[in-house]
């Protein structure tokens, strides 16, 4: 019996390592809190949303995705927004999350730091209850903002530490290097949490090395620019450090001109622990599925390729050892059942 593309990927058990939750806002939800909340939106409908998606760069991204963020104001507004895109997570396949979700975004405008994480972990709940997803939550610092301001997160964050896997930096790259939070890192670390920064979208192979050297990352989010380096990018397979790369972000936001372009082949040649995730799906067009299906055909990713794809998502989460060697055999039992791939 034949296979398509996107049924053997669908049918792949695989994680999402690199999504904000913020980021996974549609038009339509967008609006509906609008309306439950008693907020005006700069925008006429939702076809005028889905015409502000037309960005350029980085920045431009975020002045709107900072913008949307304002509809989200109570804790059901916080679980709605999860549970949506856990919905989509479990319709594309997916069976783990680790999740970036922006404080500073929210508390900076008055919402209460303990709205925004039980309106989360509800939804975690939720989502393990009904859909059988596992996920872990990452407290994720705008790094546009000061180390001090993370610092004033961090504490207003220590309620709920046991709750989260770790802690990542996001937002602006370029003239925000890593070492401007190596203090509040060091003492995320001491708290036993994992470590994690956005390094190497936009920002140059010496963010990556910084990363590294500096705050200790114990992953990297996105990666592209190390392959600049050659000798960084051998200690990146010499370490195994597992890079959480967006290609469909990637694409959106001008990282690359043109899919065909994208380096995700060329990192499993090298043999990079790559993993390929859907960033801020809202606003990227494309969530998990769509991004392993869009890279597959655009670079030409084979059978082998994507069975590595998945497996990297597993050995690069903060899974425990024996989950992740449970979804490791799954990969291999389903790998074993479609051993010629799909049909083209």
């Amino acid at each position: 019996m034949s296979i398509s593309l996107s049924d053997f990927v669908h049918g792949l058990p695989k994680a999402e390592l690199h999504l904000h939750i913020e980021g996974t806002l549609e038009p339509e939800l967008m609006f509906e809190l609008a309306a439950r909340n008693g907020v005006r939106l700069p925008y006429a409908d939702i076809e005028a949303v889905r015409r502000a998606y037309d960005f350029s760069n980085l920045q431009e991204f975020l002045d709107l995705y900072y913008a949307g963020a304002q509809v989200l104001q109570t804790q059901r507004d916080f679980h709605d927004l999860a549970m949506a895109y856990f919905r989509r997570l479990h319709a594309d396949g997916g069976v783990h999350a680790e999740i970036f979700f922006d404080p500073q975004t929210h508390t900076e405008r008055g919402i209460p730091f303990a709205v925004v994480v039980e309106g989360l972990l509800s939804a975690i709940a939720e989502a393990q209850a009904t859909l059988g997803l596992s996920c872990g939550l990452i407290l994720s610092f705008l790094r546009h903002l000061s180390e001090e301001h993370a610092f004033a997160t961090w504490r207003e964050a220590e309620p709920w530490l046991d709750a989260f896997v770790g802690v990542g930096l996001d937002s602006s790259e370029v003239g925000h290097p890593p070492s401007k939070f190596a203090r509040v890192f060091e003492e995320a670390r001491q708290r036993g949490l994992k470590v994690l920064a956005h390094a190497g979208e936009e920002g140059p192979p010496a963010y990556v090395r910084e990363a590294l050297d500096v705050l200790h990352v114990d992953r990297i989010d996105h990666g592209n620019r190390a392959l600049e380096d050659a000798e960084l990018t051998a200690r990146l397979v010499r370490e195994g450090m597992t890079l959480t790369v967006c290609p469909l972000s990637n694409l959106k936001l001008c990282v690359v001109s043109d899919l065909r372009d994208h380096p995700m082949k060329k990192m499993l040649a090298l043999g990079l622990s790559a993993t390929i995730n859907s960033d801020d799906p809202a606003y990227f067009g494309g969530y998990l599925l769509d991004n392993y299906v869009a890279t597959a055909r655009a670079v030409g990713l084979s059978r082998e390729d994507l069975i590595q794809l998945a497996r990297n998502s597993f050995t690069g989460s903060f899974l425990p050892h024996g989950e992740i060697d449970r979804r490791l055999a799954q990969i291999d039992a389903y790998a074993a059942q479609h051993p010629h791939g799909w049909e083209a």
